[in-house]
């Protein structure tokens, strides 16, 4: 067996340290290196909110406008298969149709015609939409309280109009249906690709 001097079992121990050491990742970052971080995160950020709120607004008028079209055809569908009147309308405690047209939309068989919701007549509830966010505003026609299909699938009277949608804050993504008297209807697109909903006859939609 060979002799190792001491001298030389330090040096060798010393060399091995400062490769290990040299060898080990920086897990460290500089006080610079976090100052450009954060400023460049800010900036991002600055960039990235508006439009991260404009998609959160349109997607909301869009489930909106969504979930309006299926009531209607669902009010529609269920007019011609049961032969009766049915009805679309936001009804207050009376069970009696209102223009508040924001609040919690009922669809039903109005049986005997008297154009309210009568539970105790047996009259058939068949879908309710919940009312919309808060601030929002959904209008239809002028003072109209009903949308009432005929067992034709054909608007009642005069109430055919249109549904008017529009977020508060940004009027620009304002959404409508157009509701014509054969019961039809259509929801508004941007046709001019100028980034605003117009109907077929290119009005604007607003909800003044």
């Amino acid at each position: 067996m060979s002799y190792t001097p001491p001298n030389c079992r330090r040096n060798r121990s010393s060399k091995t340290a400062l490769i290990y050491h040299s060898l080990k990742p920086n897990l460290g970052i500089t006080l610079i290196e976090l100052m450009v971080s954060i400023g460049i995160t800010s900036i991002l950020t600055t960039i990235a909110l508006p439009n991260v709120d404009d998609f959160v607004v349109r997607l909301r008028v869009d489930n909106e406008i969504s979930r309006l079209g299926r009531l209607l055809l669902t009010a529609r569908n269920h007019s011609i298969n049961s032969q009766d009147n049915v009805i679309i309308c936001p009804l207050d405690n009376s069970s009696i149709c209102t223009s508040n047209w924001h609040e919690e939309l009922s669809v039903f068989i109005d049986s005997n015609g008297n154009q309210k919701f009568d539970s105790v007549e047996n009259e058939l509830m068949i879908s309710k939409k919940s009312p919309i966010k808060s601030g929002d505003i959904l209008t239809y026609a002028t003072n109209r309280t009903k949308i009432t299909y005929q067992a034709t699938g054909h608007l009642f009277g005069l109430s055919n109009g249109t549904l008017r949608y529009c977020p508060k804050g940004h009027q620009d993504k304002s959404r409508a249906i157009v509701v014509a008297r054969s019961g039809r209807f259509y929801a508004t697109t941007d046709s001019n690709n100028d980034g605003i909903d117009e109907t077929r006859s290119n009005q604007i939609i607003t909800c003044d």
